[in-house]
């Protein structure tokens, strides 16, 4: 996949500016796709020039003005095409794990240090995902949701992101369980 096919999927729900495009970005797309502010505006212009988006400006008075961006009937045609490609499975690269594999030749003091941390941000994202369910949903249950929802798709991939965090949790408590439990006994030695 490319950050193109991420940015139209975005844009799918109504007109952005660049600036709200990267908010959108780091609450309801980041779970699955990360891009830095610079990248997006990068890729706006470059779907622009293809005529995959089009873009408006908006004059402000009190503020400078600003461009917003919509998806074009040739985006929604190539947001066709992407999703009837078959996809790869999906793979972890994390430098964490890295850390982990070598904790039997390493200190390990660090490295339970970042484990935490991660369980930190995992629990903050949990519940920044979880939150964003509640708006999406308003009022209704989240099984009436999903069966007369008007947009499930990105219900449905926030709840993956919170699956991703809950497991990414659990994992990072029990490593670090099991390391501190191997320090206690090598200590004792």
């Amino acid at each position: 996949m490319a950050l193109r096919h991420a940015v139209l999927a975005a844009l799918l729900d109504g007109e952005y500016s660049g600036y709200q495009l990267a908010k959108a970005f780091d609450v309801g797309v980041a779970n699955f796709w990360h891009a830095l502010p610079q990248q997006l505006y990068t890729e706006l212009a470059r779907l622009e020039k293809e005529g995959l988006v089009a873009g408006r400006q908006v004059v402000q008075e009190t503020r400078p003005n600003k461009r917003l961006f919509h998806v074009t009937d040739a985006g929604r045609d190539e947001l066709e095409k992407f999703a009837a490609t078959p996809s790869k499975p999906s793979f972890i690269r994390d430098d964490l794990l890295v850390k982990v594999q070598s904790a039997d030749r390493v200190g390990t003091a660090q490295v339970i240090e970042q484990l935490e941390e991660r369980v930190s941000a995992a629990e903050a994202k949990i519940g920044l995902l979880d939150k964003l369910l509640r708006q999406m949903r308003g009022d209704a249950d989240e099984a009436e949701f999903l069966r007369h929802g008007d947009r499930i798709g990105p219900y449905l991939t926030c709840l993956r992101g919170v699956a991703f965090e809950q497991g990414h949790r659990d994992w990072c408590l029990r490593t670090t369980a099991v390391l501190r439990e191997r320090q206690a006994i090598h200590a004792e030695r």
